[in-house]
């Protein structure tokens, strides 16, 4: 099985690209629960909220991987957890950090913050020089990991065209 993960800054394109991806390989994916989660919370989420939600999304990709499709797409992953709680609580979670080692399996696309930033009640950083600080620590955890990572740039259909050129060759 090839897991694909689309992560990188919040409004860079993740879950359209992760969708658009899933239809043309006809393949399932695992949505980004905290999107979910969030929109039923009725008050500021909390690091617990946080905790929860990187479980859940876990799960959700466990879930997924038991179904054996010959690839599974997934919409974020625990880095996007890793940076937000870096980002929001200055803290790394050890548990987080041990299933991100495990990672070296799967295929990244780094989502560059080179499209608009778009408004959005549950979005939290519009500026520029946060956009890239953010991006940046997506780019140290593929490096330092090592992770077989592509940085996708462009509108949709180029970033789709990139995604699906670097797939092709893989498969």
């Amino acid at each position: 099985m090839k897991k694909i993960v689309i992560t990188g800054p919040e409004s860079t394109g993740k879950s359209t690209i992760t969708e658009l991806l899933a239809k043309h390989y006809q393949t399932i994916w695992v949505k980004e629960y905290a999107r979910e989660y969030l929109e039923k919370l009725n008050k500021p989420y909390t690091f617990d909220d946080v905790l929860q939600m990187a479980k859940i999304q876990l799960e959700k990709e466990n879930e997924a991987e038991c179904k054996k499709p010959n690839t599974l797409l997934l919409d974020t992953d625990l880095t996007v957890f890793k940076v937000w709680i870096n980002e929001k609580y200055q803290q790394q979670i050890d548990w987080i950090e041990e299933e991100i080692k495990k990672s070296s399996d799967k295929l990244f696309f780094l989502c560059d913050i080179d499209i608009p930033w778009q408004e959005d009640p549950l979005r939290e950083h519009p500026d520029l020089n946060d956009r890239q600080r953010i991006f940046n620590q997506y780019l140290e955890i593929m490096q330092q990991n090592k992770f077989n990572y592509h940085i996708i740039s462009g509108d949709v259909n180029a970033r789709l065209k990139k995604c699906i050129e670097i797939v092709d060759n893989l498969i």
